[in-house]
């Protein structure tokens, strides 16, 4: 089975090695770059050609969320998972809308890093605990707006997937509900994302998320 390839952004070498010691103890990935600043990731980034980053926010000179914009507006394919310092709302909602794909905090153990890099790779989306508390509690916060104010531009339908996307269900699950065929509902989430301006189904739900949506 082929490796996926690991980029790790931090500038405490200490912790890097760290984590590459981590990371490398899976034989399910392999790291091979590192970077201690914003420009290095960018560098790197193309150097290496890696299927995850590893991102911390607090780097020298320019940060980690503009790291992680510029290499997604380079190479889409790539999947960010943020590991930082931050707990604040400002910088996991940042992170999001950057196009990270995980936000865990500092401190998680082996075993919760190498779980965050399998799903993220696998492409989910993932937050430590403590993350997901926040993240929760904004949804809820701006849960009043109802979803024909936030999405103006979306039908009734696409509504209608992306409240079922929000609430966790796959492609399939959907058309199973909404008695249609697969194709049919690709075909609506292609035109959710192009009118939300997302990338993918992890930026879609949160977007939905923050309108109340996926609440069943």
């Amino acid at each position: 089975m082929a490796q996926w390839r690991v980029l790790l952004v931090d500038d405490h070498p200490l912790f890097r090695e760290g984590l590459a010691a981590a990371v490398n103890l899976d034989d399910a990935f392999a790291v091979v770059g590192q970077a201690a600043c914003a420009d290095g990731a960018i560098a790197e980034a193309v150097r290496t050609g890696p299927d995850l980053v590893v991102m911390d926010l607090g780097l020298p000179g320019r940060s980690g969320l503009e790291a992680t914009r510029r290499i997604l507006c380079d190479h889409s394919e790539i999947r960010v998972l943020v590991m930082t310092m931050s707990e604040d709302d400002d910088s996991l909602l940042a992170a999001l809308r950057a196009g990270a794909r995980g936000y865990l905090l500092k401190g998680a153990g082996r075993d919760e890093i190498l779980r965050a890099l399998h799903t993220v790779a696998r492409g989910g989306a993932v937050f430590s605990p403590r993350m997901a508390e926040r993240l929760g509690a904004l949804v809820g916060a701006s849960g009043s707006a109802s979803a024909k104010e936030a999405f103006p531009t979306l039908t009734a339908r696409e509504r209608e997937v992306l409240d079922l996307l929000a609430a966790g269900l796959g492609y399939r699950q959907i058309a199973q509900r909404l008695v249609v065929t697969d194709k049919t509902v690709r075909n609506h989430v292609g035109s959710i994302f192009a009118k939300l301006q997302v990338r993918d189904r992890a930026q879609a739900i949160v977007r939905a998320r923050q309108a109340g949506l996926g609440g069943e």
